[in-house]
């Protein structure tokens, strides 16, 4: 069985080269400031993991310049992102500086979050824009599935916190990583069950398919297990952070972030992804 999800495949030398030495030099230059690791800080990262998703929706649409679009294929478009975030992060940490003002307000985390957030705008209005000017535009059901995953990642949430009340030392992050696997769940589930999309991811798409040989598949479809696995997944993985970001909350936060962002991201582009195509 494929590991690799569909569609995965290396940009060209010249592109492959040039993102590897802006990654090592914003991972040089990350390395020897070290800015500041602060809750509000990874939760600025948000929007620039939908920004990544908006841009490679773009890239399965064919509408992205020539010259850019290597940037934003699968894995290209992750280390893409990656490099402008992190850049905006050490730069803002560098000119703004500490992990928070006496207000409690974190400038470099608002400056973060903001220009991830505009640019994130930007790029998903140019989806919605193909979408429109190809009269594929359909969001009712992305729509339903965002409110539907919202609602999910809330109730999963306070299980968790009252399962195991040492979970919630995971604040906002932890709230953010299992929302972004409740979107990534249920988002696919709506794809694959309501909207007659694939599944390109081979581990998922084997969960898919063996709850469609169950005698629930009439009733319920075959995503549903999809849901529940991803939910128990998350939660059992923010419960061990409980005590890794209260022992070490720099590298404890950072990985947590990086969970997140593997839900968020490709729920985020699910949801775009659907609503045009």
């Amino acid at each position: 069985m494929a590991i690799l999800p569909e569609g995965f495949s290396l940009p060209p030398p010249t592109y492959l080269a040039l993102l590897f030495v802006a990654a090592a030099e914003v991972g040089r230059e990350a390395y020897r400031r070290r800015p500041a690791v602060t809750p509000g800080r990874i939760l600025a990262f948000a929007p620039w993991m939908v920004l990544g998703s908006a841009l490679h929706v773009l890239y399965v649409l064919d509408s992205l310049p020539g010259v850019v679009r290597p940037l934003a294929g699968t894995p290209a478009v992750y280390v893409t992102v990656a490099i402008l975030g992190v850049a905006t992060w050490v730069a803002t940490d560098a000119r703004l500086g500490g992990e928070g003002e006496a207000d409690g307000t974190d400038s470099a985390a608002r400056v973060l979050g903001g220009v991830g957030a505009v640019l994130a705008l930007a790029a998903s209005a140019a989806v919605l824009l193909v979408g429109a000017s190809r009269g594929t535009l359909s969001p009712a059901v992305p729509g339903i599935g965002l409110v539907a995953s919202t609602v999910v990642a809330a109730a999963a949430w306070a299980v968790l916190v009252r399962a195991y009340p040492p979970a919630a030392a995971t604040g906002a992050v932890g709230g953010l990583a299992v929302f972004g696997h409740a979107l990534d769940a249920v988002s696919t589930a709506v794809g694959v069950d309501l909207l007659g999309f694939g599944e390109r991811t081979p581990l998922s798409r084997f969960i898919i398919e063996f709850a469609h040989g169950l005698p629930t598949d009439p009733y319920l479809g075959g995503g549903w297990l999809f849901v529940l696995v991803k939910l128990a997944v998350v939660c059992g993985v923010v419960s061990l952070f409980a005590d890794y970001v209260r022992e070490d909350p720099t590298e404890g936060f950072l990985l947590l972030g990086f969970v997140a962002a593997v839900g968020l991201g490709p729920g985020a582009h699910n949801l775009l992804l659907f609503t045009v195509a």
